[in-house]
């Protein structure tokens, strides 16, 4: 059957289209190799030319949000090693203006914001593809560019392909 398949060509064909509709995990898997060999890469190539500072600027940046989450956690850990020292520093909590509560937020809000939309602006993705620009003139229900490539290539095609142009 293999034999059949590869002198017909069906083999082929068959992988294609099966293609279209699951993903090969091979090649899924080498994409994403490469990914992230190519994010790799950029992180060392932006960390070997920066200076013991920025280095320190780095470090601290990476640091709000471990500690949050740490935190957090920690909070938790302390409402059952001390229960009453606990509710002692909630109520004093309870104790802070809204506004100022309000300004907390702002400030954590803006912090990770700007962090998220810096990353957004300055990471460019890899591939850049050019953006299609569509015409009144271009989107013709008639026309089938597959079709006229393909009838292209084998210097004939089906006899309905000339029905639907007329």
């Amino acid at each position: 059957m293999g034999l059949m398949r590869t002198l017909l060509g069906l083999g082929r064909a068959a992988k294609d289209i099966s293609e279209v509709f699951v993903e090969n995990k091979t090649q899924a898997l080498n994409h994403t190799a490469d990914r992230f060999a190519a994010a790799q890469n950029s992180y060392t190539q932006e960390t070997a030319t920066s200076s013991r500072f920025d280095q320190w600027v780095n470090a601290l940046n990476r640091l709000p949000r471990p500690c949050l989450a740490l935190g957090t956690v920690g909070l938790f850990a302390y409402a059952m090693i001390d229960p009453q020292g606990f509710a002692g520093r909630m109520e004093g909590l309870s104790f802070v203006p809204e506004p100022l509560w309000w300004l907390l937020g702002a400030i954590v809000s803006f912090y990770f914001g700007a962090r998220e939309l810096h990353h957004f602006r300055t990471v460019k993705p890899a591939i850049q593809s050019q953006p299609m620009r569509f015409s009144a003139t271009t989107l013709d229900p008639n026309e089938n560019a597959a079709l006229e490539e393909w009838a292209a290539q084998n210097n004939s095609g089906p006899d309905w392909l000339d029905r639907g142009a007329s």
